[in-house]
Protein backbone atom coordinates (compact mmCIF):
# COMPACT_ATOMS: atom_id res chain seq x y z
CA UNK A 1 0.00 0.00 0.00
CA UNK A 2 1.56 3.41 -0.78
CA UNK A 3 2.02 6.09 1.75
CA UNK A 4 0.58 9.63 1.08
CA UNK A 5 0.65 12.36 3.89
CA UNK A 6 -2.04 14.23 2.83
CA UNK A 7 -1.75 16.61 5.82
CA UNK A 8 1.94 17.87 4.52
CA UNK A 9 1.80 16.49 0.70
CA UNK A 10 -1.42 17.97 0.15
CA UNK A 11 -1.57 20.88 1.92
CA UNK A 12 -2.83 24.02 1.16
CA UNK A 13 0.00 26.46 -0.16
CA UNK A 14 -1.04 29.18 2.51
CA UNK A 15 -0.49 27.24 5.04
CA UNK A 16 2.20 25.49 4.26
CA UNK A 17 4.07 28.59 3.80
CA UNK A 18 3.34 29.75 7.10
CA UNK A 19 4.61 26.05 8.85
CA UNK A 20 7.61 26.77 6.37
CA UNK A 21 8.17 30.58 8.64
CA UNK A 22 7.15 29.10 11.56
CA UNK A 23 10.09 26.02 10.99
CA UNK A 24 12.63 28.78 9.95
CA UNK A 25 12.64 30.67 13.21
CA UNK A 26 13.68 28.11 15.50
CA UNK A 27 16.21 26.77 12.45
CA UNK A 28 18.09 30.36 12.41
CA UNK A 29 18.15 30.25 16.22
CA UNK A 30 19.91 27.09 16.15
CA UNK A 31 22.59 28.23 13.50
CA UNK A 32 23.34 31.06 15.55
CA UNK A 33 23.78 29.94 18.70
CA UNK A 34 25.67 26.74 17.69
CA UNK A 35 27.59 27.40 14.44
CA UNK A 36 30.10 29.63 14.78
CA UNK A 37 30.13 30.27 10.81
CA UNK A 38 26.91 31.89 11.13
CA UNK A 39 26.79 34.09 14.51
CA UNK A 40 29.76 35.71 12.47
CA UNK A 41 27.58 35.90 9.52
CA UNK A 42 24.72 37.36 11.23
CA UNK A 43 26.97 39.78 13.39
CA UNK A 44 28.57 41.14 10.35
CA UNK A 45 25.69 41.77 8.80
CA UNK A 46 23.75 43.20 12.43
CA UNK A 47 21.28 40.32 11.59
CA UNK A 48 19.36 38.61 14.80
CA UNK A 49 17.56 35.76 13.67
CA UNK A 50 14.29 37.52 15.15
CA UNK A 51 14.74 39.92 12.42
CA UNK A 52 13.33 37.53 10.24
CA UNK A 53 9.62 37.48 10.53
CA UNK A 54 8.52 37.28 6.47
CA UNK A 55 10.15 35.77 3.35
CA UNK A 56 10.84 39.11 2.09
CA UNK A 57 13.38 39.09 5.35
CA UNK A 58 14.95 36.13 4.50
CA UNK A 59 15.44 36.38 1.50
CA UNK A 60 18.18 39.40 2.50
CA UNK A 61 20.54 36.73 4.55
CA UNK A 62 23.38 35.86 3.50
CA UNK A 63 23.92 32.26 1.38
CA UNK A 64 25.79 29.33 1.87
CA UNK A 65 28.47 28.16 -0.54
CA UNK A 66 30.48 24.89 -1.17
CA UNK A 67 33.60 26.24 -0.15
CA UNK A 68 31.88 27.95 3.18
CA UNK A 69 31.61 23.64 3.70
CA UNK A 70 34.93 22.61 3.21
CA UNK A 71 36.31 25.73 4.96
CA UNK A 72 35.12 24.72 8.44
CA UNK A 73 36.25 20.98 7.59
CA UNK A 74 35.51 18.44 9.22
CA UNK A 75 33.15 19.50 12.04
CA UNK A 76 32.34 23.36 12.24
CA UNK A 77 29.17 23.62 10.55
CA UNK A 78 27.72 21.14 12.92
CA UNK A 79 24.64 22.39 15.13
CA UNK A 80 25.03 19.91 18.12
CA UNK A 81 27.90 18.27 20.55
CA UNK A 82 29.67 15.18 18.42
CA UNK A 83 27.87 12.78 20.52
CA UNK A 84 24.86 13.70 19.40
CA UNK A 85 25.78 12.48 15.52
CA UNK A 86 24.86 9.38 15.12
CA UNK A 87 26.28 9.21 11.39
CA UNK A 88 28.47 10.73 9.17
CA UNK A 89 28.64 10.84 4.86
CA UNK A 90 30.47 13.11 2.89
CA UNK A 91 29.73 14.49 -0.24
CA UNK A 92 30.59 12.88 -3.79
CA UNK A 93 33.17 15.10 -4.64
CA UNK A 94 36.54 15.17 -5.91
CA UNK A 95 38.25 17.48 -3.65
CA UNK A 96 41.16 16.77 -1.36
CA UNK A 97 38.37 18.63 1.63
CA UNK A 98 35.48 16.21 1.11
CA UNK A 99 32.19 17.80 2.67
CA UNK A 100 31.53 16.21 6.02
CA UNK A 101 27.47 15.61 6.87
CA UNK A 102 26.52 15.10 10.65
CA UNK A 103 22.77 13.35 11.04
CA UNK A 104 21.35 13.08 14.40
CA UNK A 105 18.87 10.28 15.54
CA UNK A 106 15.95 12.56 14.12
CA UNK A 107 17.78 13.30 11.31
CA UNK A 108 17.92 10.06 10.08
CA UNK A 109 14.10 9.61 10.65
CA UNK A 110 13.09 12.19 8.58
CA UNK A 111 15.31 11.07 5.96
CA UNK A 112 14.16 7.69 5.63
CA UNK A 113 10.44 9.39 5.68
CA UNK A 114 11.29 11.43 3.16
CA UNK A 115 12.79 9.14 0.97
CA UNK A 116 9.89 6.85 1.61
CA UNK A 117 7.53 9.47 0.05
CA UNK A 118 9.00 9.98 -3.12
CA UNK A 119 9.50 6.49 -3.64
CA UNK A 120 5.49 5.62 -2.74
CA UNK A 121 4.88 8.71 -4.97
CA UNK A 122 6.48 6.59 -7.44
CA UNK A 123 4.30 3.57 -6.80
CA UNK A 124 6.46 1.35 -4.28
CA UNK A 125 4.66 -0.63 -2.25
CA UNK A 126 5.30 -2.70 0.53
CA UNK A 127 4.90 -5.80 -1.83
CA UNK A 128 8.00 -4.90 -3.43
CA UNK A 129 11.52 -6.21 -3.79
CA UNK A 130 14.22 -3.22 -4.45
CA UNK A 131 17.62 -3.82 -5.81
CA UNK A 132 19.68 -0.46 -4.79
CA UNK A 133 22.76 -0.92 -6.99
CA UNK A 134 24.69 2.50 -5.56
CA UNK A 135 27.87 2.33 -3.76
CA UNK A 136 27.44 1.81 -0.35
CA UNK A 137 29.99 3.46 1.66
CA UNK A 138 30.64 7.30 2.88
CA UNK A 139 28.34 8.00 -0.36
CA UNK A 140 24.87 8.74 0.94
CA UNK A 141 22.36 7.31 -1.51
CA UNK A 142 22.59 3.83 -0.89
CA UNK A 143 21.27 4.25 2.61
CA UNK A 144 18.84 7.13 2.35
CA UNK A 145 16.95 4.53 -0.45
CA UNK A 146 18.30 1.67 1.67
CA UNK A 147 16.22 3.06 5.37
CA UNK A 148 13.20 4.78 3.11
CA UNK A 149 12.31 1.52 1.41
CA UNK A 150 12.76 -0.19 4.61
CA UNK A 151 9.88 2.10 6.22
CA UNK A 152 7.45 1.27 3.46
CA UNK A 153 7.89 -2.24 4.34
CA UNK A 154 9.77 -3.01 1.41
CA UNK A 155 12.31 -6.02 0.85
CA UNK A 156 15.53 -4.24 0.11
CA UNK A 157 18.51 -5.93 -1.48
CA UNK A 158 21.85 -4.05 -0.65
CA UNK A 159 23.31 -4.81 -4.34
CA UNK A 160 25.93 -2.07 -3.74
CA UNK A 161 28.15 -2.08 -7.22
CA UNK A 162 28.25 -5.54 -7.85
CA UNK A 163 29.76 -6.64 -11.66
CA UNK A 164 26.42 -6.13 -14.05
CA UNK A 165 26.42 -9.61 -14.21
CA UNK A 166 26.31 -10.09 -10.50
CA UNK A 167 22.84 -7.72 -10.69
CA UNK A 168 21.50 -9.41 -13.28
CA UNK A 169 21.90 -12.83 -11.77
CA UNK A 170 20.10 -11.00 -8.57
CA UNK A 171 17.21 -9.79 -10.51
CA UNK A 172 17.00 -12.81 -11.96
CA UNK A 173 16.90 -15.20 -8.66
CA UNK A 174 15.42 -12.60 -6.25
CA UNK A 175 12.68 -11.63 -8.35
CA UNK A 176 13.68 -7.76 -8.24
CA UNK A 177 10.36 -5.27 -8.55
CA UNK A 178 12.17 -2.24 -8.10
CA UNK A 179 15.60 -0.72 -9.69
CA UNK A 180 16.88 2.02 -7.85
CA UNK A 181 20.81 3.30 -9.81
CA UNK A 182 22.07 5.81 -11.66
CA UNK A 183 20.34 5.91 -15.26
CA UNK A 184 23.21 4.91 -16.92
CA UNK A 185 24.04 1.85 -14.95
CA UNK A 186 20.86 1.07 -16.15
CA UNK A 187 21.36 1.41 -19.80
CA UNK A 188 24.77 -0.57 -19.14
CA UNK A 189 22.27 -4.06 -17.29
CA UNK A 190 19.94 -3.27 -21.07
CA UNK A 191 23.45 -3.91 -22.65
CA UNK A 192 24.47 -6.85 -21.04
CA UNK A 193 21.25 -8.65 -20.59
CA UNK A 194 20.57 -8.24 -24.28
CA UNK A 195 24.81 -9.50 -24.84
CA UNK A 196 23.45 -12.74 -22.82
CA UNK A 197 20.80 -13.20 -24.44
CA UNK A 198 18.26 -12.18 -21.31
CA UNK A 199 14.83 -11.16 -22.10
CA UNK A 200 13.61 -8.42 -19.91
CA UNK A 201 10.01 -8.96 -19.87
CA UNK A 202 11.11 -12.49 -18.15
CA UNK A 203 12.32 -10.24 -15.24
CA UNK A 204 9.93 -9.25 -12.22
CA UNK A 205 11.01 -5.68 -12.97
CA UNK A 206 8.19 -3.21 -12.95
CA UNK A 207 10.03 0.41 -12.30
CA UNK A 208 12.92 1.82 -11.42
CA UNK A 209 14.06 5.07 -9.86
CA UNK A 210 16.97 6.75 -11.41
CA UNK A 211 19.36 9.96 -9.76
CA UNK A 212 23.33 10.48 -9.38
CA UNK A 213 23.62 11.95 -12.13
CA UNK A 214 22.21 14.39 -14.86
CA UNK A 215 19.57 12.41 -17.37
CA UNK A 216 17.37 13.25 -20.00
CA UNK A 217 13.82 12.26 -21.57
CA UNK A 218 15.44 10.60 -24.29
CA UNK A 219 17.14 8.19 -21.81
CA UNK A 220 14.62 8.08 -19.74
CA UNK A 221 12.53 6.77 -22.98
CA UNK A 222 15.67 4.39 -23.39
CA UNK A 223 15.33 3.08 -20.57
CA UNK A 224 11.60 2.10 -20.28
CA UNK A 225 12.28 0.70 -24.10
CA UNK A 226 15.09 -1.60 -23.23
CA UNK A 227 13.70 -3.00 -19.70
CA UNK A 228 10.31 -2.61 -19.91
CA UNK A 229 9.61 -0.85 -16.94
CA UNK A 230 8.35 2.54 -15.91
CA UNK A 231 11.40 4.89 -14.87
CA UNK A 232 11.11 7.91 -12.61
CA UNK A 233 13.35 10.74 -11.47
CA UNK A 234 14.46 12.32 -7.91
CA UNK A 235 16.33 14.86 -6.80
CA UNK A 236 19.56 14.93 -4.10
CA UNK A 237 22.26 17.19 -2.59
CA UNK A 238 25.11 15.47 -0.52
CA UNK A 239 25.29 18.74 1.50
CA UNK A 240 21.43 18.31 2.53
CA UNK A 241 20.52 14.42 3.03
CA UNK A 242 21.25 13.05 -0.22
CA UNK A 243 18.35 11.48 -1.70
CA UNK A 244 14.99 12.50 -0.65
CA UNK A 245 14.30 16.31 -1.15
CA UNK A 246 12.18 15.76 -4.19
CA UNK A 247 11.14 13.05 -6.62
CA UNK A 248 8.61 12.32 -9.14
CA UNK A 249 4.97 11.26 -8.38
CA UNK A 250 2.80 8.94 -11.04
CA UNK A 251 2.05 11.59 -12.98
CA UNK A 252 5.84 12.68 -13.73
CA UNK A 253 5.45 16.26 -14.44
CA UNK A 254 8.48 17.31 -12.12
CA UNK A 255 9.98 16.13 -9.23
CA UNK A 256 7.65 17.17 -5.74
CA UNK A 257 9.87 18.93 -3.30
CA UNK A 258 9.09 18.49 0.88
CA UNK A 259 8.50 21.98 0.82
CA UNK A 260 7.58 21.01 4.81
CA UNK A 261 11.45 20.18 5.69
CA UNK A 262 12.94 21.95 2.90
CA UNK A 263 12.74 25.41 1.63
CA UNK A 264 13.58 25.91 -2.04
CA UNK A 265 14.04 29.19 -4.04
CA UNK A 266 15.31 29.96 -7.46
CA UNK A 267 17.90 32.77 -8.32
CA UNK A 268 19.63 34.43 -10.61
CA UNK A 269 23.10 32.77 -10.34
CA UNK A 270 25.19 35.91 -11.83
CA UNK A 271 23.04 37.76 -9.11
CA UNK A 272 21.70 36.21 -6.72
CA UNK A 273 18.11 37.83 -7.25
CA UNK A 274 15.33 35.77 -6.90
CA UNK A 275 13.73 34.80 -9.36
CA UNK A 276 9.78 34.53 -10.14
CA UNK A 277 7.82 30.81 -10.65
CA UNK A 278 8.46 29.24 -13.93
CA UNK A 279 12.05 30.87 -14.46
CA UNK A 280 15.30 29.03 -14.93
CA UNK A 281 18.16 30.05 -12.34
CA UNK A 282 20.29 28.15 -9.56
CA UNK A 283 18.11 26.49 -7.35
CA UNK A 284 18.60 27.58 -3.37
CA UNK A 285 18.10 25.46 -0.30
CA UNK A 286 17.56 25.94 3.14
CA UNK A 287 16.58 23.11 5.66
CA UNK A 288 13.74 23.64 7.90
CA UNK A 289 13.72 20.87 10.38
CA UNK A 290 17.98 18.88 10.38
CA UNK A 291 19.53 19.18 13.64
CA UNK A 292 22.79 18.39 13.14
CA UNK A 293 23.98 19.80 9.76
CA UNK A 294 21.29 22.58 9.00
CA UNK A 295 22.17 24.97 5.83
CA UNK A 296 21.22 28.25 5.14
CA UNK A 297 20.35 29.19 1.20
CA UNK A 298 22.81 26.34 0.03
CA UNK A 299 23.61 27.33 -3.01
CA UNK A 300 23.55 24.09 -5.12
CA UNK A 301 24.94 24.92 -8.35
CA UNK A 302 22.42 23.07 -10.03
CA UNK A 303 19.69 24.83 -12.36
CA UNK A 304 16.32 24.22 -12.95
CA UNK A 305 12.76 26.10 -12.35
CA UNK A 306 10.02 25.87 -9.77
CA UNK A 307 6.37 24.61 -10.92
CA UNK A 308 3.80 26.22 -7.74
CA UNK A 309 0.77 25.00 -9.81
CA UNK A 310 -1.46 21.82 -8.04
CA UNK A 311 -0.44 18.40 -9.54
CA UNK A 312 -3.47 16.35 -10.86
CA UNK A 313 -2.13 13.83 -8.48
CA UNK A 314 -2.94 16.06 -5.56
CA UNK A 315 0.10 17.12 -4.04
CA UNK A 316 0.43 20.58 -3.57
CA UNK A 317 3.77 20.45 -3.05
CA UNK A 318 6.13 22.58 -5.85
CA UNK A 319 7.56 20.79 -9.04
CA UNK A 320 11.29 21.40 -9.49
CA UNK A 321 12.08 20.87 -13.68
CA UNK A 322 14.67 18.69 -14.27
CA UNK A 323 18.28 19.14 -13.74
CA UNK A 324 19.56 20.11 -17.05
CA UNK A 325 23.21 22.11 -16.32
CA UNK A 326 25.34 23.08 -13.64
CA UNK A 327 26.10 26.72 -13.07
CA UNK A 328 29.71 25.62 -12.72
CA UNK A 329 32.49 23.44 -14.42
CA UNK A 330 31.67 20.75 -12.24
CA UNK A 331 30.90 17.14 -13.62
CA UNK A 332 29.23 14.28 -12.39
CA UNK A 333 30.43 11.26 -13.58
CA UNK A 334 28.71 7.61 -12.03
CA UNK A 335 27.56 10.03 -9.17
CA UNK A 336 30.97 11.59 -8.79
CA UNK A 337 30.97 15.47 -8.96
CA UNK A 338 34.16 15.84 -10.69
CA UNK A 339 35.70 19.15 -9.54
CA UNK A 340 38.04 20.52 -12.15
CA UNK A 341 40.33 23.15 -9.51
CA UNK A 342 41.15 19.14 -7.94
CA UNK A 343 42.48 18.17 -11.16
CA UNK A 344 44.90 21.05 -11.33
CA UNK A 345 45.99 20.52 -8.27
CA UNK A 346 47.17 17.14 -8.40
CA UNK A 347 48.44 18.35 -11.90
CA UNK A 348 50.19 20.80 -9.90
CA UNK A 349 52.27 18.45 -7.69
CA UNK A 350 53.91 16.93 -10.73
CA UNK A 351 57.19 17.87 -11.85
CA UNK A 352 57.24 17.92 -16.12
CA UNK A 353 53.56 18.80 -15.85
CA UNK A 354 52.56 22.53 -17.57
CA UNK A 355 49.12 24.46 -16.00
CA UNK A 356 47.44 23.80 -18.80
CA UNK A 357 44.52 20.88 -18.77
CA UNK A 358 41.16 20.08 -20.79
CA UNK A 359 38.72 17.68 -19.12
CA UNK A 360 36.63 15.76 -21.70
CA UNK A 361 33.91 13.38 -20.71
CA UNK A 362 32.67 10.74 -22.96
CA UNK A 363 30.16 8.01 -23.20
CA UNK A 364 30.79 4.86 -25.50
CA UNK A 365 28.14 2.14 -25.33
CA UNK A 366 26.39 3.73 -21.93
CA UNK A 367 30.16 3.64 -20.44
CA UNK A 368 31.09 7.41 -19.02
CA UNK A 369 34.77 8.15 -19.54
CA UNK A 370 37.10 10.96 -18.06
CA UNK A 371 39.74 12.09 -20.85
CA UNK A 372 42.26 14.31 -19.86
CA UNK A 373 44.18 16.56 -21.91
CA UNK A 374 47.64 18.07 -20.12
CA UNK A 375 50.25 19.87 -21.45
CA UNK A 376 53.53 18.84 -20.51
CA UNK A 377 57.74 19.68 -21.08
CA UNK A 378 59.26 19.49 -23.96
CA UNK A 379 61.49 16.77 -22.49
CA UNK A 380 58.52 14.53 -21.42
CA UNK A 381 56.77 14.93 -24.20
CA UNK A 382 59.45 14.05 -26.67
CA UNK A 383 61.01 11.15 -24.14
CA UNK A 384 61.74 7.56 -25.39
CA UNK A 385 58.67 5.40 -25.69
CA UNK A 386 58.85 3.45 -22.50
CA UNK A 387 59.60 6.70 -20.52
CA UNK A 388 56.64 8.42 -22.08
CA UNK A 389 54.88 5.24 -21.01
CA UNK A 390 55.68 5.50 -17.07
CA UNK A 391 54.84 8.89 -16.90
CA UNK A 392 51.32 8.61 -18.28
CA UNK A 393 50.64 5.34 -16.30
CA UNK A 394 52.04 7.82 -13.03
CA UNK A 395 49.91 10.38 -13.61
CA UNK A 396 46.78 7.76 -14.62
CA UNK A 397 47.13 6.06 -11.48
CA UNK A 398 47.54 9.50 -9.52
CA UNK A 399 44.53 10.91 -11.02
CA UNK A 400 42.30 8.00 -10.25
CA UNK A 401 43.72 7.37 -7.10
CA UNK A 402 42.71 10.55 -4.94
CA UNK A 403 39.57 11.19 -7.50
CA UNK A 404 38.30 7.88 -7.24
CA UNK A 405 37.55 7.16 -10.72
CA UNK A 406 39.51 6.03 -13.34
CA UNK A 407 40.96 9.03 -15.88
CA UNK A 408 42.77 8.39 -18.99
CA UNK A 409 45.19 10.61 -20.23
CA UNK A 410 47.07 12.12 -23.35
CA UNK A 411 50.15 14.10 -22.79
CA UNK A 412 50.37 17.22 -25.56
CA UNK A 413 52.40 19.73 -26.82
CA UNK A 414 51.63 23.45 -24.66
CA UNK A 415 50.64 25.31 -28.27
CA UNK A 416 48.33 22.18 -29.41
CA UNK A 417 46.17 22.33 -26.36
CA UNK A 418 46.51 26.36 -25.88
CA UNK A 419 44.52 26.00 -30.05
CA UNK A 420 42.19 23.69 -28.29
CA UNK A 421 41.06 25.78 -25.27
CA UNK A 422 41.13 28.96 -28.14
CA UNK A 423 38.16 27.18 -29.81
CA UNK A 424 36.39 25.20 -26.57
CA UNK A 425 35.79 25.21 -23.13
CA UNK A 426 38.06 23.90 -20.45
CA UNK A 427 35.54 21.32 -19.34
CA UNK A 428 34.08 19.32 -22.26
CA UNK A 429 30.89 16.92 -21.72
CA UNK A 430 30.06 15.10 -24.74
CA UNK A 431 27.70 13.02 -23.58
CA UNK A 432 24.37 12.81 -24.97
CA UNK A 433 22.49 12.97 -21.43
Amino acid sequence: MAILDTRMECCPRGELEQLQLERLQPVLNRMYKNVAFYRSLFDERSIVPEDVCSMQDFRKLPFTTRSDLTANYPYGMFAVPLREVVRIHTATDTTDTPTVVGYSAHDLQTWAALVARFLSAGGVTRDDVIQVSFRYGLFSGAFGLHHGAEQIGASVIPASSEHTDRQIRIMQDYRTSVLVATPSFALLLADRMEALGIDPKLLMLKRGLFGGEIWSEDTRRQIEQRLFIQAFDNYGVSELMGPGIAGECSERSGMHICEDHILPEIIDPATGRTLAPGETGELVLTTLTREAFPLLRYRTGDLTSLNYAPCACGRTLVRMSRIERRTDDIVIVKGINIVPQQIEKILTDIEGIEPLYRVIVGRENNRDSVTLHVAVSEHVFFDEVKHHAAFVERLRSELSRRLGLRIEVKLMEKRTLDRELETGPRVLDTRNL
